[in-house]
């Protein structure tokens, strides 16, 4: 059962469980217990499993380990602490793992110091990063708090010595947990968690997530199915001091320079205003530029000492030089992409900025928390506006902000590919009952819907049923007899230890006409490409033919605008919940204005209902005045508007459709799909956040197309819609790798990225000889439809 509590425990009642040693070190450094400690440190101390939600700052990850600390203080000054593992804490980031060791380290000393003697309690962190010397001292010596990520966790209950020490892990953090929910890498640790809870039998569980919804749905991703969870939500400790600026005060006819001059004024004097400021981009393109331009225009305020670049294409220890001068203060300014969004610790900030709409308002909190970092600090954040249409995204993300209406989280369900990997890694470490097996998987809430038939369709695969794959070099990797399952040859360990994981590898994608070689192209760039479309690369335009392995086969283009925009396989998305906001908003304004509302009462209704100033609510009544003088209406949450454009060179239908990119992608995939039926023809297809555009030459029946589409057979022609394209194909790819069919390491090589994409397509075709409806094929889909789109 889930359930919020909602009462507080008092400060005497936390008092009196707390050891002395420990309740002299707290009240050293605190006057008094946070919200969140008064809720949850005596629920984890009696072991219930509870979910912590908090914005950054609110001191979520001393809630956790307070108790758990107090017990190990305990037990060692008693004399009774063992050499086995107690707690174990996940977090999805390297960096962060080694800032809560240095953060646990750093108070066992201070407890040591008041204690008068060394407690001997142990903080290990154990990731790919560890060496083999490392790993080697904590078999003989393990961590009695250990510190890993999902992948290491997955290895370690694996590893036959090392799995001893985890018999009796008594506690389990998850950290960042709304950052691992929404993507396989949570639903591999979703499984990891019911092995070690297997193995450990009664473990508490405690998840740590900033401001996310739906808890409860988090909270069953924590606990599994059928298991008790206790939601703590704090949303209220910290003032929130939001604003959407634009640099000019008139979006549409300023020209492109002045627009731009004044932003980078606005950001040096927003920057300038403060002692250290944290700037978003959202691509990382957009994020050396940012840098470059402000040490560029202002050469005596900004140097290599005082701002700096911070997003994954980094090398690691630039990152952590960068993120260390943060902490220490040194640094004016960093502009990031997305790579600072999570809770590491990076010091004191007391601003952030966000050049461009965060998509989601759950994003925006996060990355608005990184401001204030400590307790009671106010909420600092900024969004620079340049368009109309970003004004009114912004404003309406701001007011859904400061209402608390956060976008509800995916979480992929009965993803096949992680599970054929997990039964892998569980028939090495036992042998296993069938039924037993099936139950234990089935109690993580992401494969609590399991079908039989499903479980049964990936042991086949995995014991070497399909005798026609070992052709294509697919071996069986466990042995299935009268019921039971188990570990099959000698190198299985070393197979699954060395191919573990869920992160596929990318890489770069050359591009070539003939023999020629153009340039590289991101993979997830050409994931988005089909057979015709114009994208830039070096400042010429080229047309996409097809790609094999890792080449893309192209053309020179003539005479034709770029279809895909270069930054393309960077954008995030705009969210489903979002997008819907905004179109209600848009619908509220085209009731305004068929009712014949004067503008001071419109301005009046934009006042109340955004949180603007005079010339954004200005701003916005003339972009809605000038829509409806144009055409009476436009899309709204219930509403696809559809345009016919047609210039003389270019005939385009565009569908004005207020639902998010992710539903964009899937909705004009279908409508080019039965468009190109219709006409039996190739339609090209363009979209983006608020809409689609299909075009094919002669006038298309868009309406038609979109009648023909029911939702009972939306899956049918979405097969048909994806079944070839790029995307599927590189999909399949990572499916097939996390599934074991295809090994990324194997005797000691790696294999290239390229030669798995080639032995994927060989692959592909094996299987849909074998069953065109193979597990590992419906996964792809699944995976394409549900995580990356939303078919729903």
């Amino acid at each position: 059962m889930i359930k919020t509590t909602t009462k507080p425990y008092k400060t005497e009642e936390i008092k009196a469980i707390l050891n002395p040693t420990v309740k002299e070190w707290f009240f050293r450094k605190f006057t008094s217990f946070s919200k969140p400690q008064k809720f949850a440190v005596m629920e984890i101390h009696k072991r219930e499993n509870i979910l912590v939600s908090a914005p950054t700052g609110a001191t979520k990850t001393l809630t956790a380990f307070l108790s758990i600390l107090n017990e190990l203080v305990d037990s060692a000054e008693k004399g009774i602490l063992e050499d086995k593992v107690y707690c174990v804490y996940i977090s999805p980031l390297k960096a962060l793992n080694n800032d809560i060791r240095k953060n646990l380290q750093e108070p066992l000393q201070e407890m040591q110091e008041i204690a008068g003697k060394d407690l001997g309690i142990r903080v290990l962190v154990r990731t790919g990063d560890t060496t083999a010397y490392e790993k080697q001292k904590m078999l003989k010596k393990p961590p009695h708090i250990l510190v890993t990520t999902p992948e290491s966790l997955a290895i370690m209950l694996c590893s036959t010595k090392f799995r001893e020490h985890l018999k009796h892990v008594q506690w389990c953090i998850v950290d960042e947990i709304h950052a691992l929910a929404e993507n396989k890498r949570g639903t591999h640790l979703s499984l990891s968690m019911e092995r070690l809870e297997y193995l450990s039998k009664h473990m508490c569980r405690i998840g740590l997530s900033a401001t996310v919804s739906p808890l409860e749905e988090i909270a069953k991703f924590l606990v599994g199915t059928d298991r008790d969870c206790k939601i703590v939500d704090i949303q209220f400790i910290k003032n929130l001091d939001f604003k959407v600026l634009s640099p000019v005060p008139n979006l549409i006819d300023t020209p492109h320079e002045v627009l731009h001059k004044e932003m980078y004024e606005l950001i040096h004097k927003l920057i300038q205003e403060h002692k250290t400021t944290l700037i978003f981009t959202n691509t990382r393109a957009a994020t050396e530029r940012v840098v470059d331009h402000l040490k560029n225009k202002f050469p005596k305020h900004y140097n290599s000492n005082n701002i700096g670049a911070h997003h994954g294409s980094l090398a690691k220890k630039t990152r952590f030089d960068l993120e260390e001068n943060l902490r220490k203060g040194k640094l004016k300014c960093v502009v990031c992409s997305t790579s600072l969004e999570l809770g590491i610790d990076i010091g004191y900030i007391d601003l952030v900025l966000c050049l461009g709409s965060p998509k989601s308002v759950a994003r925006f909190l996060q990355r608005a928390g990184r401001s204030g970092h400590r307790l009671h600090e106010t909420v600092k954040a900024r969004i620079i506006v340049l368009d109309r249409d970003d004004l009114i995204e912004c404003s309406v993300l701001m007011k859904s902000a400061l209402e608390k209406k956060i976008d509800r989280i995916h979480i992929p369900r009965n993803a096949l590919d992680v599970l054929a990997q997990h039964i892998i890694g569980m028939a090495i470490e036992q042998v296993w009952d069938e039924k037993e097996l099936f139950e234990t998987i089935k109690k993580s809430y992401c494969y609590s819907g399991l079908e039989y038939s499903d479980f049964n369709e990936i042991l086949q695969y995995l014991s070497g049923e399909f005798v026609s794959l070992e052709e294509r070099h697919v071996y069986a990797k466990i042995w299935r007899k009268e019921g039971k399952i188990g570990k099959r040859g000698k190198l299985g360990r070393v197979i699954y230890m060395t191919n573990v994981g869920t992160i596929p590898d990318e890489t770069y994608v050359t591009v070539k006409i003939g023999d020629q070689t153009i340039g590289m192209l991101d993979e997830a760039f050409v994931e988005r490409l089909k057979p015709g479309d114009v994208f830039v690369l070096g400042g010429s335009t080229y047309q996409f033919k097809f790609s094999r392995g890792m080449v893309a086969q192209v053309s020179a283009s003539v005479n034709r605008p770029p279809t895909v925009p270069s930054w393309v396989s960077e954008m995030l998305p705009l969210s489903y919940d979002l997008a819907t906001e905004i179109g209600r908003f848009r619908r509220l304004m085209l009731e305004k204005f068929t009712s014949n509302k004067k503008k001071s009462e419109i301005i009046s209704f934009i006042n109340r209902f955004l949180y603007v100033d005079e010339k954004a609510a200005n701003s916005i009544y003339e972009y809605f005045k000038e829509q409806y003088k144009y055409c009476g209406r436009y899309g709204t949450d219930k509403t696809i508007l559809i345009e016919y454009f047609d210039d003389g060179n270019d005939k385009k239908v565009i569908f004005h459709t207020m639902l998010g990119r992710r539903v964009n992608d899937c909705l004009s995939r279908a409508v080019a799909f039965v468009t190109g039926r219709l006409k039996h023809k190739d339609i090209e297809v363009g979209m983006n956040d608020n809409g689609f555009y299909i075009a094919g030459g002669k006038r298309l029946n868009a309406r038609k197309a979109l009648d023909m589409l029911k939702s009972d057979k939306l899956d049918l022609v979405m097969d048909g819609a994806i079944g070839k394209s790029e995307v599927f194909k590189r999909r399949f790819r990572h499916c097939a790798t996390r599934a074991l069919l295809i090994l990324r390491n194997y005797m000691g090589k790696r294999k290239r990225v390229g030669r798995q994409q080639v032995s994927s397509m060989i692959l592909m075709s094996a299987l849909k000889s074998i069953d065109p409806n193979f597990s590992i094929l419906r996964e792809a889909k699944r995976e394409v439809l549900e995580d990356l789109m939303d078919i729903e």
